[in-house]
């Protein structure tokens, strides 16, 4: 795509009056305002800007979540659009996007609404596990006192077997600590999705959509399970950020 000028999509709303909000644009060559367009009752979110290619870069997903997050603090609910959406013109908006996606998009903006988005990591201490399971797996305590008397030339099999015994219940310890707090919390969220977890240590990565009559219950649940599990399990909890988990507006121009 080239450099011409082109109207940035981050989010739709609900709201019959201009808005004009103040975080900086995702790209301000071309302007630094980030403004509304409207179609009866709904609205764009956007800022001028080159219709091109965006880099996922930091800078650029910061700015663009930046701007959809002063929407919501505004007290809008919001409806996030794709990364790097840019659309030709205001007309294209009006007409391939809130016009025709009108019932669709209320439908989202009923699902969400009243509700935000709080997000979950949890990492296990593996070491402070296998303490836990040296202390309290009898098999694996005489396996590991058998072998502690057994010369090292000898008992191969067995430690072979005390390996994959230790492995085994730090598997089933560790699952049954993220079953745990998704069983603790799922209860509190009109939705939850679980995400792929990043890294060896992370035992949770989740998003849930909470009323946000219950979040301070929520916020609760998080600090129970926080004192519950301390030294074995770091949490990291973020929110409330708007739905960007559970809603997602994907626009093709050449489809729509």
């Amino acid at each position: 795509m080239s450099d011409t000028d082109g109207k940035y999509i981050y989010c739709i709303i609900q709201s019959t009056a201009p808005q004009v909000f103040s975080a900086q644009p995702i790209a301000h060559t071309n302007s630094e305002r980030v403004y509304t367009v409207h179609y009866d009752d709904l609205a764009a979110v956007l800022s001028d800007a080159p219709i091109k290619r965006y880099d996922v870069s930091r800078q650029n997903t910061l700015a663009h979540e930046k701007v959809i997050e002063e929407v919501m603090q505004r007290g809008f609910t919001v409806l996030p659009v794709r990364f790097g959406t840019v659309a030709q013109s205001i007309n294209q908006i009006r007409e391939r996007l809130l016009k025709r996606r009108f019932g669709l998009l209320h439908g989202y903006l009923y699902r969400v609404q009243g509700k935000v988005e709080l997000g979950l990591k949890a990492f296990w201490n593996k070491e402070q596990m296998f303490r836990e399971i040296a202390a309290e797996d009898m098999q694996i305590q005489r396996l590991r006192d058998l072998l502690a008397a057994t010369p090292p030339a000898q008992g191969y099999a067995d430690r072979i077997e005390l390996g994959r015994m230790v492995e085994a219940a730090l598997i089933a310890k560790r699952d049954a600590a993220a079953e745990k707090v998704l069983e603790t919390l799922r209860p509190l969220a009109d939705e939850l999705r679980v995400n792929q977890t990043l890294t060896d240590a992370m035992i949770v990565n989740a998003a849930f959509l909470v009323c946000c009559t219950v979040e301070s219950e929520f916020d609760a649940a998080v600090n129970r399970l926080d004192e519950q599990y301390a030294g074995r399990v770091t949490f990291k909890y973020v929110g409330p950020v708007p739905p960007f988990n559970f809603v997602n507006i994907v626009v093709n121009w050449n489809e729509e």
